[in-house]
């Protein structure tokens, strides 16, 4: 990663300053949240796109123009895209976690790059979606710093996998095709850190990775951004191990994964989806031992149930991530898919009075 200046040089003092005196508490799942809105198509599209286009361009209503703005894509199941549509749902969410005693609250960007809003024929919000998702995290941790001035709070951009794959071939046919190149998930990640930076977020996160191969264009093209904006931000990392094989879907170990991006310098390194605290345990202490940086996690509720639901409690993941941080493996910890603000409540409470894991002398001119 780039050596130019930080972006926000006293956020990340007060950044090392929080990480090197307690485990710091990362939020919990944004879709889980989003769902219990039981939003409709209608809901997705709010008003802006209650027509079927992007009010704010122009548009007609039939033939390329219009599929080109989502009139003829259904954009329910769109989470991102409320970010525009319901700015006041993704607020609540932000303020809720942080009352739960959250240090970080993530940018509701997941799928915010040009290749996942393909799917919904809306790459042209990209760059609007990141920054208004970033826009709303930091407000949110802008008004809980007003009311506990001694609590600094940090706003994440997520950067997530993509739904497209470098290293493996999406046709058992023929596992020599790809359906995306290392240039175009670059430029895509790019454009979308463009977004977050524009909208003033303090860290930068690629997460959820599946394939180190879209991780490292992640990483090159955030760095790229950095030149072009003359500053950087710290970066966090987080893999995913996709079942019980201790690997990720490209075939990695959590080590291999580490030596694989520790390049970048990051701020953390960890993993988070996929399985519950449980099972991920082993993992995160392989990370631990090998990691020159802070480590995070931030599992999911438990494995999902036959309905796709969470069944992991609050006091259960509590106790799991409690030994966590008493073995000396946390800085960061949250949760991923099926966690609640009750989760990250009872998950801060576990490890309130734990000391974080101890980093080396080096790390925090590494971040």
């Amino acid at each position: 990663m780039t050596n130019l200046s930080w972006l926000h040089p006293e956020r990340v003092a007060k950044l090392q300053d929080a990480l090197s005196r307690r485990i710091l508490i990362l939020d919990g799942a944004m879709g889980t949240m989003l769902q219990r809105h039981e939003l409709d198509e209608a809901g997705y599209r709010g008003e802006r796109f209650a027509h079927g286009c992007d009010s704010q361009q122009p548009h007609t209503h039939t033939g390329e123009h219009a599929d080109a703005h989502g009139c003829q894509h259904d954009l329910k199941g769109d989470n991102d895209l409320l970010s525009l549509t319901h700015p006041g749902i993704l607020r609540d969410i932000h303020h809720a976690y942080l009352e739960a005693g959250a240090d970080f609250v993530e940018t509701n960007t997941f799928n915010s790059t040009s290749i996942s809003q393909a799917d919904y024929a809306l790459q042209h919000l990209v760059r609007e979606l990141n920054r208004e998702g970033a826009k709303l995290a930091r407000a949110a941790c802008d008004t809980a710093e007003k009311a506990t001035p001694d609590k600094p709070r940090f706003a994440i951009g997520v950067l997530g996998p993509t739904s497209r794959t470098a290293s493996l071939s999406p046709d058992v046919n023929n596992p020599g095709f790809r359906n995306v190149d290392f240039d175009e998930l670059e430029n895509a990640y790019a454009d979308a850190t463009h977004g977050l930076i524009e909208g003033g977020v303090d860290i930068v996160m690629v997460e959820t990775i599946f394939d180190t191969l879209n991780a490292k264009a992640a990483l090159s093209g955030i760095a790229r951004v950095f030149d072009e904006v003359g500053g950087r931000l710290p970066v966090m990392i987080s893999g995913t191990i996709t079942d019980r094989s201790g690997r990720t879907l490209s075939g990695q170990t959590a080590e291999a994964f580490w030596y694989s991006v520790a390049h970048a310098r990051p701020l953390s390194i960890g993993l988070n989806c996929a399985l519950g605290a449980k099972d991920l345990r082993q993992h995160i202490e392989a990370l631990a031992r090998v990691a020159d940086c802070a480590i995070s996690a931030h599992p999911n509720a438990g494995l999902p149930n036959a309905l796709g639901g969470y069944d992991e409690t609050p006091e259960d993941m509590a106790e799991t991530l409690g030994e966590f941080a008493r073995e000396g493996l946390l800085n960061i910890v949250g949760g991923c898919c099926g966690t609640t603000p009750e989760h990250i409540k009872a998950i801060a409470e576990a490890v309130r009075d734990v000391a974080p894991r101890a980093l080396p002398s080096d790390a925090a001119a590494a971040a």
